[in-house]
């Protein structure tokens, strides 16, 4: 099978960064799909692990962890999908990823594809929404579906592929009022295209920006990057006992300061029930369900803004560089091979 990978972490401009690669193909374990995959999104994990985790010395490791196909074979233990069935999902940290023509992943992560959705705008959604939805009804404990719910969420990073989907999650299933964080016109754009009630630019202070609409303290802050730089100001413009949800990862982050106000800090990481293989990890299933008939419903949007053509290695080379620019908006997504 064709895949795209690397032997050896390193920047972007080294040759063998990323490499077109023919593999055998592999059988499903006990609870596996096989899957032939039709699209697949990139995401800042992606980058960061070509960037730094090298594998094993003499092995490849693919990345990749977005994903849309159809199951071309199944495990022994399979009872939730069948070949033939048209799919979608984020796979594992821990496994190789979604950057080939076959690809394994556990049963238990993985959701009916959207069938209002093509296999490009289905695969810009899985891990996005995963890592979303969990922040947003799990880590900050937000009533799922209560419109009265009061309060105000801020999003920091609001046009990223996490931001956008929180948007319109906590836009349509909840009562807050969402402000978004942007710093260029079309960033703020798309932020109020997702369904943010109020945009401020991170590249102010946010205090300012939130008096500045009229908003006096946050009950809930998604920390979606650069939490570490906003936390004097997260610290000073959060409730007291608000909750606040990160996804980021800051080499030192001292939250001593929210102490005086009993503030909950929360991490989010979607990869954590594959990797520890957690007994609730069937949830990302019914997730990811819910997720694709909030599509086919109309009430939540693909965040593909790009289709930047083949899964081959320079495609994905063009991308890595777009995503390590800081320039993207939505998710890209790379289609066939």
């Amino acid at each position: 099978m064709k895949a795209v990978g690397y032997r050896v972490a390193g920047p972007l401009s080294a040759d063998d960064s990323l490499v077109d690669l023919e593999l055998p193909a592999t059988q499903p374990g006990p609870h596996d799909l096989r899957v032939a995959i039709k699209a697949v999104s990139v995401n800042p994990a992606d980058v960061q692990m070509r960037a730094r985790m090298s594998p094993p010395e003499g092995k490849v490791r693919i990345l990749g962890f977005d994903a849309a196909g159809v199951v071309d074979a199944v495990g022994p233990d399979v009872t939730l999908f069948k070949p033939g069935d048209e799919v979608f999902y984020a796979g594992a940290m821990d496994r190789p990823g979604t950057n080939s023509e076959l690809h394994l992943v556990d049963e238990r992560v993985v959701g009916r594809k959207p069938r209002m959705l093509s296999f490009g705008e289905a695969a810009a959604l899985p891990l996005t929404s995963i890592a979303a939805w969990e922040l947003l009804f799990e880590r900050l404990a937000i009533p799922y579906g209560v419109k009265t719910q009061s309060g105000v969420l801020l999003i920091i990073n609001g046009a990223g592929g996490v931001g956008s989907i929180l948007t319109q999650l906590a836009r349509r299933l909840t009562g807050l009022t969402i402000v978004a964080t942007a710093s260029r016109p079309e960033t703020e754009a798309w932020c109020r295209s997702m369904g943010a009630h109020h945009v401020i630019n991170h590249h102010h202070p946010l205090g300012r920006g939130l008096n500045e609409i009229g908003i006096e303290e946050v009950r809930y802050v998604a920390g979606l990057t650069a939490t570490d730089r906003h936390l004097p100001a997260i610290a000073k413009a959060i409730a007291p006992h608000g909750r606040l949800a990160l996804i980021d990862d800051p080499c030192v982050l001292d939250i001593v300061s929210l102490k005086r106000k009993s503030v909950s800090v929360h991490w989010e990481l979607m990869f954590t029930p594959t990797l520890y293989q957690t007994p609730d990890m069937i949830m990302q299933h019914h997730l990811l369900n819910e997720v694709g008939a909030l599509a086919d419903a109309g009430l939540l949007r693909t965040t593909l803004t790009e289709e930047a053509g083949p899964i081959n290695a320079f495609n994905l080379k063009r991308v890595h560089a777009k995503i390590e620019s800081g320039g993207s908006i939505g998710k890209t997504v790379l289609s066939g091979f």
